[in-house]
């Protein structure tokens, strides 16, 4: 038996579309997974005429039928108007229905009518304009499945890169780290690698805040009071961690292989490197959640959007990893 897999279209103005109706163009698709795309039927259609692919809209479990590259599962939730649907242009309406896609993919999830959900990229400032506090995918699935301990993990083939803060001021980063918080994050990150990814013993390295890992308080003294106290009490608890090292030579280290995941105090100490190896192919997932989820890389492109020249293979790799661990929860 497959897994259903849930995608939501992301903001339907931007790639979202586009690189879904390119991933379930691939016949492989459906060896690993029964995908359902949670989002709006004209949006899919405009993307279809854009990319010179027919496809047939279906009811999602219809009796006696499966999915196929040119026989698509539809959710509809959304009926957006032409207006609502142009290229690099956001709206109201457009915005509010990629929160509304979020909504129904968890709920699905929640319920076990899908196996996990794969989301395409939003635009925090577009839908904080239509009057929807947002400050990220992560932030809401937290909220909707009453989730209190939660990270970002970046998964790719050479780095792995999971985060302490994410979506927050740089000048708020260092009030936020503190001991049981990198603790927590540690032990998740551990289990995790372990019971969902089948990393037998997983190899943690923690980055520094600060310049050379605060060079013995020369820099800063986070890492003194704050850092390696909660690596001891990490490695007290049988986990095996090591740092914090300099954050310009940790991820070096763990692209050799020295370690199977970085830990970063903050989200573009830990993405830069991670999207330098890995921009076309990574994956972020969300791990302490009590269902699958996975998502894209990168942004909702609207430079691009429409061109039919986006990469979907973030996403295809976003699914494939999805279907894997769907069966772990």
């Amino acid at each position: 038996m497959l897994p259903y897999l849930a995608i939501t279209l992301g903001d339907v103005c931007g790639i979202g579309p586009e690189i879904t109706l390119k991933v379930l163009s691939k016949k492989e698709v459906y060896q690993f997974c029964y995908p359902i795309v949670i989002g709006d039927a004209t949006a899919l259609k405009k993307a279809a005429k854009l990319l010179k692919i027919d496809i047939k809209l279906m009811s999602p479990w219809e009796k006696g039928f499966l999915p196929s590259p040119n026989h698509i599962f539809l959710l509809e939730v959304s009926h957006l108007s032409e207006k609502d649907l142009i290229y690099g242009k956001p709206t109201v309406n457009s915005a509010r229905a990629s929160v509304d896609y979020i909504k129904i993919a968890v709920d699905l999830a929640l319920k076990k009518k899908v196996n996990g959900i794969v989301t395409c990229p939003v635009n925090k400032a577009a839908i904080n304009r239509a009057g929807i506090s947002f400050s990220g995918h992560t932030e809401l699935l937290a909220k909707l499945t009453n989730t209190k301990h939660y990270a970002m993990l970046f998964l790719g083939k050479k780095l792995k890169v999971a985060l302490l803060t994410i979506h927050v001021p740089l000048k708020k980063v260092p009030t936020l780290v503190t001991q049981e918080k990198l603790f927590n994050l540690i032990a998740l990150t551990f289990h995790f690698l372990k019971e969902k990814l089948n990393i037998s013993n997983p190899r943690i390295a923690v980055a520094g805040l600060n310049p050379h890992a605060g060079e013995e308080g020369l820099m800063g003294d986070e890492e003194i009071k704050i850092i390696s106290p909660a690596i001891k009490k990490a490695k007290e608890n049988g986990i095996d961690v090591k740092g914090p090292f300099p954050p310009d030579t940790v991820f070096y280290l763990a692209n050799e292989g020295k370690f199977d995941v970085v830990i970063s105090m903050y989200h573009d100490q830990g993405l830069i490197p991670f999207k330098l190896l890995h921009f076309r192919d990574g994956v972020n997932v969300t791990m302490g959640l009590p269902i699958v989820r996975t998502s894209v890389d990168h942004g909702t492109a609207y430079d691009i959007a429409g061109k039919g020249i986006a990469d979907e293979r973030s996403l295809f790799s976003a699914l494939h990893l999805a279907a894997k661990m769907a069966f772990k929860f």
